[in-house]
């Protein structure tokens, strides 16, 4: 498994990948943007009960244009889609993008997803769009901030209690190689109704904190028990990405093994009142003739198992200054 790390940035290996982050004046929320070398091949399974995403129809594996320029995870809920235009028109400025149907005019596809972190007060949410240029001017390869950074600033987790006994959350990231020759990634947003265990150690990482200061797992205690998942709104938003080589039924298959990571990680996932979503990206370009297997689905498991893994790493990374439980 991934290392998860403490640090504020950490490298990024996946080849043809650019992530960038913004926050507001008042840090209160953000945006983070994953921005591709090429249209890449794209899909996205939800799995939460309250989903607020950008353009995902077209993910679909039956889709006929899965293809994005990026993709990108904000705070703000439906006020947060707002920064896809800003994405767009920074991208569009650097000369990014392609032309369809012999249009003269080229278009830009991204997609993208919200989570849950407006104030408790009432106030007017920032404009999401300059969040999203300012995310995409700042993308770059190689490594990655993360913690409490772009979407990720105004993130909580362990809302199982309620939210007055949430704790911070964030972005984490982890990569690592498969087969010798490519590597899989895993970006990930974590505003969590549950609470985060490392599946190694059976530890808990993080989750609801209690007035004298104690970690209160899901269903430990009579406060815990008392408390029903559905009560507080969260959202994991995960991206998981990939230069193997690989079509978009594949990625279907390593995005369903990401999702399988997550719900390893944070526990419960995938509640009636979050949103959690995982996208799966190839940057690779595309093949006529697909990669050899010595059997059907052994590079879908191979990628898979590894995003699976990565996945958990990231999550670890987005709590790596909490204490271990």
């Amino acid at each position: 498994m991934p290392t998860a790390r403490g640090a504020d940035r950490v490298p990024v290996r996946v080849r043809g990948v650019r992530i960038g982050h913004a926050e507001s004046a008042d840090r209160r929320t953000g945006v983070t943007v994953t921005v591709f070398s090429r249209a890449s091949a794209a899909v996205a399974e939800v799995r939460g009960g309250a989903p607020c995403t950008y353009d995902i129809g077209g993910l679909r594996v039956e889709a006929t244009f899965g293809r994005r320029w990026a993709v990108f995870f904000s705070g703000g809920s439906g006020y947060g889609l707002d920064a896809a235009r800003g994405i767009r028109t920074e991208l569009r400025r650097r000369g990014l993008g392609g032309r369809s149907f012999a249009n003269p005019n080229p278009l830009l596809p991204l997609s993208g997803a919200a989570l849950f972190d407006l104030p408790r007060e009432r106030a007017d949410p920032p404009d999401y769009a300059p969040l999203g240029a300012s995310a995409a001017r700042s993308a770059r390869a190689g490594t990655v901030r993360i913690g409490r950074v772009g979407a990720g600033v105004g993130a909580s987790l362990g809302k199982y209690l309620g939210r007055q006994y949430a704790t911070p959350g964030g972005v984490g990231y982890a990569d690592g190689p498969v087969l010798g020759r490519f590597h899989v990634g895993a970006l990930v947003v974590l505003n969590s109704v549950g609470a985060v265990r490392d599946p190694e150690t059976g530890r808990w990482r993080a989750g609801a904190v209690d007035e004298d200061g104690r970690l209160r797992p899901p269903g430990g205690g009579a406060r815990s028990r008392a408390a029903t998942p559905g009560r507080e709104r969260g959202t994991n938003l995960v991206l998981v990405v990939t230069d193997a080589p690989v079509g978009r039924a594949t990625l279907a298959r390593v995005v369903v093994q990401g999702q399988d990571g997550l719900a390893r990680a944070v526990v419960p996932a995938h509640t009636a009142t979050d949103g959690d979503v995982v996208f799966g990206v190839t940057t690779a370009p595309e093949r006529r003739t697909p990669p050899s297997e010595p059997r059907p689905g052994y590079l879908a498991d191979r990628l898979g198992t590894a995003a699976a893994d990565c996945v958990v790493g990231a999550v670890l990374s987005a709590v790596a200054g909490a204490p271990p439980r």
